[in-house]
């Protein structure tokens, strides 16, 4: 079945594009389900007006009164939860056990935090650090926010935009990748449903030239969040600086995967297979670069790639299936060509490494793939893969292993296995990324922040760091004397 509503929501409603014919297809099967005009310039500025209308009322609501709305958002979304499931797997070409027990019940946790920490700003104490002065700190939004989503999570990443800046008072537009919007206009929708008003959240489903680059661009908007490659960040930190907005990016990610020697072997190598083929490889957290110490090297190669052998790829709507497809055919083939150029640098292809079989033709499938033998400044170790493939290489000594997980422009997360706590201690110090995992790699909750270190950009997602980046902070100072003539004046004049 085709989506035929609207691709914009602008104000509290479905609304036509201004610009080019979109067409959105399933990855898994290449049908489409959705068709409509996209967004241009013109309806970034009737979004970003509607924002700034609402915006001095969601303002003045009470924390308390923004808490309210935000825990019926939550109600609603759980009302609705198969719904976005299916919907997202569809959208996504996940499977729908992911989405169902993953994506959506993460988007409902977080609607619930952030309705609860709408009531929990902090702050300093008011005092009198002067002596002669009250000093108190105001939280204040920002205004606009403009937001730029991936295709990779378009539920959880709407949220991750949306959730801490209207519960921090501001608005918000988002663009959604132009592959995978309909959860997120879903979103919006179901936050007008729960009683935020009109104009609170806004959704532009648009190319990033034709819509996202003018939302980075406009006068009215206070900040932009962009999740998405490094290469796009650049460009938007770039455009951004321009005009001295405040910039928060989550980039791209090549996290290391290290094992120590007395690793458990079964839990390192069952973490190395989920943590590489969560949706497909399409997760910028995802293992992708395997450091085995070599007395476990062989074995843990071995037991990886039995357990991929496990993996079952099929229909997205079966809940037996465990990986879906890629984005796109165009992706699927990036993936392949990237594999294809690391065996003819000499690497080995251990598992996969090739489009399966048993799956739709007009789907973008790829299979679990597992490499090694590929040098530490090659291609395929250092670029991110957004796809089903681990690379696994040696090492020997603490320190080397150390080095080679720094040893990459990215910094967003990694994980170390041993059962020697001064080891994973030492790891979690030493590896410059934002997530540390100790013997597991993916997991996230929504109480703790998501954000990188270097290439991988900066800002947090999630957490009380996420909400505080959404805020201001204003020092308000305030006489307690009376007195007319105050001792600093001298300072500047002595007059009678």
């Amino acid at each position: 079945m085709t989506v035929t509503e609207p691709l914009q929501y602008i104000g509290g409603a479905r609304r036509s594009g201004s610009g080019a014919p979109l067409t959105i297809l399933a990855p898994a099967t290449g049908a489409e389900i959705a068709t409509g005009a996209g967004a241009n310039a013109a309806d970034v500025e009737t979004a970003v007006a509607a924002a700034q209308d609402a915006f001095p009322g969601w303002a003045a609501h009470t924390p308390g009164a923004r808490s309210d709305l935000m825990h019926e958002w939550a109600r609603v979304l759980r009302s609705r939860a198969a719904e976005f499931a299916a919907l997202e797997s569809r959208n996504a070409g996940k499977p729908i056990r992911l989405t169902t027990e993953f994506d959506v019940p993460g988007t409902i946790d977080n609607t619930a935090f952030f309705a609860g920490a709408a009531r929990h700003l902090e702050g300093k104490a008011s005092a009198e650090y002067s002596g002669d002065h009250t000093s108190s700190i105001r939280r204040e939004p920002l205004g606009v926010i403009g937001s730029i989503a991936p295709w990779n999570y378009p539920l959880q990443m709407a949220a991750w935009k949306i959730l801490p800046a209207v519960a921090a008072g501001n608005t918000v537009v988002l663009k959604p990748s132009e592959l995978t919007p309909l959860t997120s206009l879903l979103f919006a929708e179901t936050a007008d449903a729960a009683g935020l008003p009109p104009g609170v959240v806004n959704v532009l489903t648009g190319t990033g030239a034709d819509a996202g680059q003018h939302l980075v661009e406009h006068p009215a908007v206070a900040m932009v969040s962009f999740t998405g490659s490094t290469a796009v960040g650049r460009q938007v930190a770039a455009t951004a600086a321009g005009a001295v907005k405040r910039v928060h990016l989550e980039l791209g990610g090549k996290a290391p995967f290290v094992v120590f020697d007395d690793a458990d072997l079964e839990a390192a190598a069952r973490g190395a297979v989920a943590g590489a083929l969560i949706n497909a490889g399409q997760d910028c957290t995802a293992a992708t670069r395997a450091y085995v110490q070599r007395p476990l090297f062989e074995e843990f190669v071995g037991r990886v790639a039995a357990l991929m052998d496990r993996v079952r790829l099929g229909p997205v709507d079966d809940p037996e299936t465990d990986m879906g497809s890629l984005i796109s055919r165009s992706h699927r083939d990036k993936v392949a060509a990237m594999v294809e150029r690391a065996r003819e640098s000499g690497a080995k292809i251990v598992r996969g490494g090739r489009i399966p079989e048993h799956v739709p033709e007009s789907g973008a499938f790829y299979e679990p793939t597992l490499i090694t033998g590929a040098a530490q400044d090659s291609e395929i170790v250092q670029q991110e893969i957004f796809g089903p493939v681990l690379v696994v290489l040696p090492f020997d000594t603490d320190d080397e292993a150390l080095a080679l997980a720094n040893d990459t422009p990215y910094g967003l997360a990694a994980s170390a296995w041993s059962r020697d706590v001064f080891r994973t201690q030492r790891a979690s110090r030493e590896i410059r990324a934002g997530c540390v995992w100790i013997n597991d790699h993916i997991p996230i909750v929504s109480e703790m922040p998501h954000g990188g270190y270097k290439s991988s950009g900066f800002g947090k997602d999630m957490s009380a760091y996420a909400f505080e980046e959404y805020t201001n902070i204003k020092h308000v100072m305030s006489d307690i004397t009376g007195a007319a003539r105050k001792l600093w004046h001298e300072v500047v004049f002595r007059a009678e």
